[in-house]
């Protein structure tokens, strides 16, 4: 694979399955790392299995610039492979359940024994140890668990949201963990354990409502962010959607009732001071409901822009591509390949190493020549595949 980013030089081997691990080893190859992606011999990573021709939609969005060798970590010659790999690795990341890897004896003392220069991150559920360590963890027991799902959905009503807020979360915080451990290791030499879990990077994302409570011993909601942000979706008279933020600085709200020629408001008891305001968010969202129902979104998107309002529409993912300004962030982007696959683009640019973009590859596509790398000759690579030990 060819370099190009701030990473390049730096390899990652990937033993990660569905989300957390495979979305954390992605960010890392879209900043240039070479990354490894070790599959289970038999099928590979379960998001190929999406009953999708080619390359699933979910395996797409989080394998992009990697390579994949399949491996039998069961097998002592898988095991062999994969710590002459690790030889030549940076950093590893792993996903299984606690206790997994120590299995295979790859846990982390063993593993920086024979490589004290090497980032082991370790991504597990809820932790390495303590009561729910070894509950199987998923996206919405994540969600659930964190305390994420209460800030999103009424609590009389729960429902997990979507896309997969607390694997991505923990995948980012991941990389963004792995990257200050590759800084330290390029002062000291010396590689460390970076351990992350769904449940702990999602209540650190919760850093408002978590502060919120120790410091008032009161509980936030769904409605909590909303109200004291005074934010509201409305549907205009056309049926289409859109959101409002006024935050706190008075300009906007004189605006926005200029905009619904609606001034008696702002002398209303209920809505004349911002703590009132916050205090009635129901009672003023049913007021501002009427008043838009006069005209349609275009309209009122128009007024908002007019006046400074901060507006948006609210857009389905295919709008989103279609608008004005996402396409001239250029962020439906095309991974090179032989497919002409299309993704999302990155969330930020790097101007003098702006990395690649690589389609997600085939599964073992890569074995031989990663194995040919780390001196296994033809005869042997065909002896593994003929012990079933790679794929």
């Amino acid at each position: 694979m060819s370099a190009g980013g701030p990473l390049a030089g730096i390899t990652i081997v990937e033993i990660g399955r569905f989300i957390t691990a495979p979305y954390a080893a992605m960010l890392l190859g879209d900043l240039g790392a070479t990354v490894v992606k070790v599959e289970p011999v038999t099928g590979g990573d379960p998001f190929r299995q999406a009953g999708e021709p080619g390359i699933s939609a979910r395996f797409l969005a989080y394998n992009r610039n990697k390579q994949s060798i399949g491996l039998d970590l069961a097998a002592d010659d898988g095991r062999v492979v994969l710590c002459r790999l690790l030889g030549d690795a940076d950093v590893l990341i792993e996903n299984f359940r606690p206790g997994v890897m120590a299995g295979f004896g790859l846990d982390y003392d063993r593993v920086a024994g024979e490589h004290p220069g090497l980032v082991y991150c370790s991504i597990t559920g809820a932790g390495p140890d303590g009561p729910a360590a070894s509950l199987p963890m998923y996206d919405a027991i994540g969600q659930g668990l964190s305390g994420l799902m209460a800030q999103l959905s009424e609590i009389e009503y729960p429902q997990p949201v979507g896309p997969a807020l607390s694997d991505s979360i923990t995948g980012m915080t991941a990389a963004l963990a792995i990257q200050a451990a590759l800084v330290e290791r390029s002062r000291t030499g010396r590689g460390q354990y970076v351990q992350t879990s769904m449940i702990e990077a999602t209540v650190s994302f919760l850093a408002e409502p978590a502060a919120h409570y120790f410091r008032t011993g009161e509980e936030q909601d769904w409605l909590t962010r909303p109200r004291q942000s005074q934010s509201f979706g409305f549907r205009a008279g056309d049926g289409r959607p859109f959101v409002i933020h006024l935050s706190s600085p008075l300009k906007f709200w004189h605006r926005l009732l200029a905009v619904v020629e609606r001034p008696e408001l702002d002398g209303d008891p209920r809505f004349s001071t911002y703590a009132r305001r916050v205090k009635n968010y129901r009672e003023l969202r049913e007021e501002l409901s009427t008043s838009f129902a006069g005209a349609g979104r275009d309209h009122w998107l128009k007024r908002f822009a007019e006046e400074d309002v901060p507006a948006a529409p609210v857009l389905t993912t295919s709008e989103t591509f279609e608008h004005d300004q996402v396409r001239h962030l250029g962020l439906e982007v095309t991974l090179d390949g032989p497919d002409g696959l299309r993704v999302a683009g990155r969330g930020a640019r790097l101007t003098s190493t702006p990395g690649r973009l690589r389609q997600p590859p085939a599964f073992g596509a890569d074995t031989d020549a990663v194995l040919g790398r780390l001196g296994y000759s033809a005869a042997e690579v065909a002896g593994l595949r003929a012990a079933a030990v790679v794929g």
